[in-house]
C-alpha cells in the first residue's frame, strides 16, 4: 500500500512538472529556438495594429522573427514609420523578388541583432502597423 501511494504522489509531482514548465513564458521562446512566428492575419488589409498577431511580436537578441502572409492580399513587411527617412533601411520584405509576400503562406524572416523598439508597417495598406520588442 505504500508504495503504490509513493508512486501515485510521484507521478503526480511528475506530470505538475510538465504543466509547470509548458505554462512558463520564458520557455515559449526556448520551445521555438531561435525563431519566433507571427501571422499575418486574414483581411489584415482592412485592419491596423491588429493586421499581425501577435502584436507587439516580442524576441530576445539574436532570434529571428518569421512572419508568415496568412492573408491572400499581397502585404510588405518594412521597418521604421510610413513615410520615415529610416523606414526600409533595417528590413524590408520588399516588393520583388524571393522574399515579397505575394501571397499566401509566404514567408519573410529577419533577424534582430541590437535591443529596442521597431515599428513597422506595410507599405501597401499603411494603416498596418506593429511593433519589434528586442531584448
Amino acid at each position: 500500500m505504500v508504495s503504490k501511494t509513493i508512486y501515485l504522489t510521484a507521478s503526480l509531482l511528475a506530470i505538475l512538472s510538465v504543466i509547470a514548465i509548458g505554462a512558463s513564458t520564458d520557455n515559449i521562446a526556448f520551445a521555438q529556438g531561435d525563431k519566433v512566428q507571427a501571422s499575418i492575419v486574414p483581411g489584415a488589409s482592412t485592419l491596423t495594429d491588429t493586421a499581425v498577431s501577435p502584436n507587439p511580436i516580442e524576441v530576445k537578441v539574436g532570434q529571428t522573427v518569421v512572419w508568415t502572409n496568412d492573408d491572400t492580399a499581397f502585404h510588405t513587411v518594412t521597418s521604421g514609420l510610413i513615410g520615415a527617412a529610416d523606414a526600409g533601411k533595417l528590413f524590408d520584405s520588399g516588393l520583388a523578388g524571393p522574399t515579397a509576400l505575394t501571397s499566401k503562406g509566404k514567408t519573410f524572416e529577419h533577424t534582430f541583432d541590437t535591443a529596442g523598439e521597431i515599428d513597422y508597417h506595410c507599405t501597401l495598406h499603411p494603416a498596418m502597423t506593429g511593433k519589434v520588442i528586442v531584448t
